[in-house]
């Protein structure tokens, strides 16, 4: 259930959630996106890079990430909402990640309410795969 934008204030949290990375996982989204990297699909190709296994596609991560957003805000993500991430370490089939987000600032713009939160998607150590900032008009 999503909170009503005139509910939101700075320090919510956003419904993240828990997904685990399989290959087949991997695999369909190198189908769904094009990218057929062998560093995604090929265990002997990926055993001599200097990840030593296959990775995740880090589009992949951010996907999730944006379910998130799709997620908390369904009525504006997709009308105007803005990312800027950084992708910090790989996500390797058989790891389960999990997504955050906080709303960081409020503020108004030209007569719209912008919510600005701070977003991102970690591994199980805790480390975080990719992580930054959302933007996302109010309606």
């Amino acid at each position: 259930m999503t909170t009503s934008n005139s509910q939101r204030k700075v320090g919510d949290a956003l419904t993240g959630f828990e997904r685990h990375i399989t290959q087949d996982r991997v695999d369909a989204y190198a189908e769904a996106s094009g990218d057929h990297n062998p560093i995604h699909l090929n265990e002997e190709y990926a055993s001599t890079t200097q990840f030593g296994t296959r990775i995740a596609h880090g589009m992949l991560s951010l996907a999730l990430v944006t379910e998130m957003l799709t997620s908390a805000f369904p009525n504006s993500w997709h009308h105007g909402g803005k990312l800027k991430v950084r992708f910090s370490a790989p996500v390797f089939p058989g790891e389960i990640v999990t997504t955050y987000g906080e709303i960081t600032e409020i503020k108004e713009e030209d007569g719209q309410l912008i919510v600005t939160c701070t977003i991102g998607c970690k591994k199980p150590d805790g480390t975080d795969a990719v992580a930054g900032q959302a933007t996302v008009p109010l309606e």
